[in-house]
């Protein structure tokens, strides 16, 4: 539980050189008090520290790259710079106080497009000249101060007797002409009404500027969390997040035609099923044959083709349960929709919002059409949709090579708990797998195209760097070894990796730790959500439980470790199977691994633990709360205990929101079970948790005492967040878990 540097700091956020015969990375082989970086030079096979002068003087790892690759564009101390990829060159390009920000090169690579502020600027990058394309200002335009029909007739009645009047009228008017044809032309007066503009792009052709705007939710209550050890003596309150179901964002998209200065809004009234309600309201006896209001929606992802004659966006509606892809004719502001998914738990799953431009005609993306994420591409003049993947299995991240020939993705098609990284021809066919090692294969390519700098990692070896050829059966070589012997010194086991029958018959893997002399007890651990998977062969990052699972054996316990309903890895139906019931299908799977334990490994049914942190506390809770009996003992850690106590982001993906859907909130929060414990229960929660607040579990302690229980405890840590820091803080609640275990599940 101590400070996890006395492992080894395995190295971090590899990347490539600009021109491929370097790789930059964070490590900290001396365990000093942060990382440093450190550079790999394939020339001589040496790795180094790099020396804070140099470190000054090396470019971003992002950027943009003109169509040749020969130049980048990157920000750094927001500030634009520009390097010629072969030679290093490199040139400062600002120096503001109002940060830059986005930059990319405009379509014939001649000049640097960036914001500054809200607005969009364009620099040349050989004159220098700086054209201003956009003019965003804050708040409302104010109404000019409208003459009262009196006055209208006074000013004309004047001007009607006097001639002085009106031959000064007339000049005044005829100077006010020709003072405004002098004036350069200005973009124009767009005011903001108080939303935040991004994504603001400048079309290839440079006739059209879109952009998103959102406009926060009216009337949302944040929440705060009290921080009671600090240094000032007093308490402070730390600013939190709002509930599920308060009011959200909502965004628009925006249109600017430069040619005829007019801006327009993109209308969404046309998409396909804006209109259709969600299935669960028939619950609430709602009719759901009648169309409802269009629903608004999030824009997501906006892009221009190469030519400029397409411009496409991706957008989700607001409820979840649709994704859009469609593209949108800037002149009339209209959408065309050329991919639409509909789920009614919700859309979601790996790369569902990525996109890109294969050529000037046809975009590729990922969906779950299928119940698993693979590739696809439409093309945008004529509709032709053509699947790439299939399978069960799934493509969880992708990207095109610089010719945009090839399309390299990483997969588990393996098996669920890899991830190797393969090539593919855009048009699909073959895939090419390039990796080897099992485990997970986390690559990127060179500049070139030919190595990969793999950061991998197996069951029981935290991540490493290797380089190999990006080529099938190319050996790979460690460049990096961080482990320290202390580390080294202990034997680590490999989890076996095995399927529990669920109790409706669906595969549920798992990690398995068996003793070699078993005490006849065992634990089941409940990994935190999310979207995340554990039962898989590369290093977990739960490792501080994994060594405690380690410790666990050496005393004789089994150790079963779950990736139940709603894990990643799985594809659509495992990711959606909580819809509506958290604590449904996904303690159902908990509790058919405790089966699995008494009747293929012989453990005592009624010495068996259960715990984990976050919504593995929250499992626990409701394993303790719903399924008295199974689990003798349970330690929840950081729990939910309310649903509707929680964020929006991630819980009304799968409950809905509280005010339309009460039914999936009562039955999925622990705090309405409560009277159900039976058996020994551990709380521990840190009291500066930003994420799942502490109010839960005081709010759940309340009602275990008003229930008259007394068989619970509760820890709480003053000095931490969601996640703890502080290796005492780790000791203590290990500590308190092993007691539990120790002393509830004994004979």
């Amino acid at each position: 539980m101590r400070d996890p540097k006395w492992m080894g700091v395995a190295p971090s956020n590899p990347y490539w050189s600009e021109d491929g015969t370097k790789i930059f990375f964070n490590w900290n082989p001396e365990k000093n008090t942060g990382d440093s970086l450190y550079v790999y030079e394939l020339s001589t096979k040496q790795t180094r520290k790099v020396t804070p002068l140099e470190r000054s003087l090396l470019p971003t790892a992002s950027g943009d790259y003109n169509r040749a690759f020969t130049q980048k564009l990157f920000i750094k101390n927001g500030d634009i710079y520009w390097i010629d990829v072969k030679t290093g060159q490199t040139r400062q390009l600002t120096n503001t106080v109002d940060a830059e920000s986005n930059v990319t090169f405009s379509a014939d690579g001649s000049k640097a497009i960036f914001r500054r502020g809200q607005n969009l600027f364009s620099q040349h990058l050989l004159t220098g000249e700086l054209i201003q394309l956009t003019n965003f200002l804050p708040g409302t335009k104010k109404a000019d101060a409208a003459a009262n029909e009196q006055d209208k007739w006074l000013k004309k009645d004047q001007l009607a007797l006097f001639e002085v009047l009106k031959e000064r009228a007339d000049k005044k008017k005829e100077a006010d002409k020709i003072t405004k044809s002098n004036q350069p032309k200005r973009p124009k007066e767009i005011y903001t009404n108080d939303a935040i503009l991004d994504n603001i792009l400048l079309s290839p052709t440079a006739e059209f500027i879109t952009y998103r705007s959102t406009k926060g939710g009216s009337g949302a209550k944040s929440t705060v969390v009290p921080s009671y050890v600090t240094e000032s003596g007093y308490t402070e309150n730390l600013p939190a997040r709002t509930k599920v179901g308060a009011s959200q964002n909502n965004s628009q998209l925006f249109i600017y035609n430069i040619k005829k200065d007019t801006v327009l809004e993109a209308s969404t009234k046309d998409l396909t099923g804006i209109n259709v309600k969600p299935e669960y309201l028939k619950e609430y006896k709602a009719d759901t044959s009648k169309k409802a209001a269009a629903r608004k929606v999030q824009f997501i992802n906006v892009q221009w083709s190469e030519d400029g004659k397409y411009v496409v966006a991706m957008m989700r509606s607001q409820d979840n349960k649709d994704r859009w892809i469609a593209s949108l004719d800037p002149e009339t502001a209209k959408f065309k929709v050329l991919d639409h998914l509909r789920d009614e738990a919700w859309v979601g799953g790996p790369g569902s919002f990525w996109l890109e431009w294969i050529d000037n005609e046809t975009i590729i993306f990922h969906s779950e059409a299928t119940g698993y994420s693979h590739l696809y591409t439409v093309n945008v003049r004529t509709g032709e949709r053509k699947t790439l993947t299939s399978g069960k299995f799934e493509v969880q991240q992708a990207q095109l090579s610089k010719d945009k020939k090839t399309i390299y993705f990483q997969s588990n098609e393996v098996h669920p708990g890899e991830q190797h990284f393969y090539k593919m021809a855009v048009t699909g066919g073959e895939r090419t797998k390039l990796t080897g090692m099992v485990g997970a294969n986390d690559a990127a390519l060179s500049p070139d195209e030919s190595k990969l700098l793999i950061r991998y990692s197996s069951a029981t070896k935290p991540w490493e760097l290797y380089l190999q050829e990006a080529q099938p059966n190319a050996t790979a070589t460690q460049l990096t070894k961080s482990l320290s012997p202390e580390f080294s010194s202990y034997q680590w086991r490999e989890p076996q990796i095995v399927t529990v029958k669920a109790s409706d018959g669906v595969d549920i893997y798992a990690r398995l730790y068996v003793p070699k002399k078993k005490n006849g007890a065992a634990v089941v651990f409940v990994h935190g959500a999310g979207y995340l998977q554990n039962a898989h062969k590369w290093w977990s990052q739960y490792f501080r439980e994994y060594m405690f699972h380690n410790l666990l054996v050496d005393l004789g316990y089994t150790v079963l470790d779950m990736d139940y309903r709603a894990s990643a890895g799985y594809g659509r139906d495992v990711r959606t199977g909580i819809y509506r019931f958290m604590g449904g299908k996904d303690l159902d799977d908990n509790v058919d691994g405790a089966k699995f334990l008494v009747e293929k490994h012989g453990i005592d049914a009624k010495r068996i633990g259960i715990y984990g942190g976050s919504y593995g506390g929250f499992i626990t809770l409701m394993a303790m709360f719903t399924k008295p009996g199974v689990f003798k003992a349970g330690a929840a850690l950081r729990p939910v205990t309310d649903w509707a106590a929680y964020n929006h982001p991630y819980t009304a993906n799968i409950l809905n929101e509280p005010a339309t859907d009460s039914l999936a909130y009562r039955r999925s929060s622990p705090i309405y079970h409560a009277a159900g414990l039976k058996d020994h229960l551990l709380i521990c929660h840190g009291m500066v948790d930003v994420n799942v607040h502490i109010q839960d579990s005081y709010r759940l302690v309340q009602r275990l005492i008003e229930l008259k229980k007394d068989n619970w405890e509760m820890a709480s840590y003053p000095m931490e967040d969601h996640g703890f820091v502080e290796p005492t803080s780790w000791m203590d609640e290990y500590k308190r878990i092993l007691k539990l275990f120790q002393e509830k599940l004994k004979k």
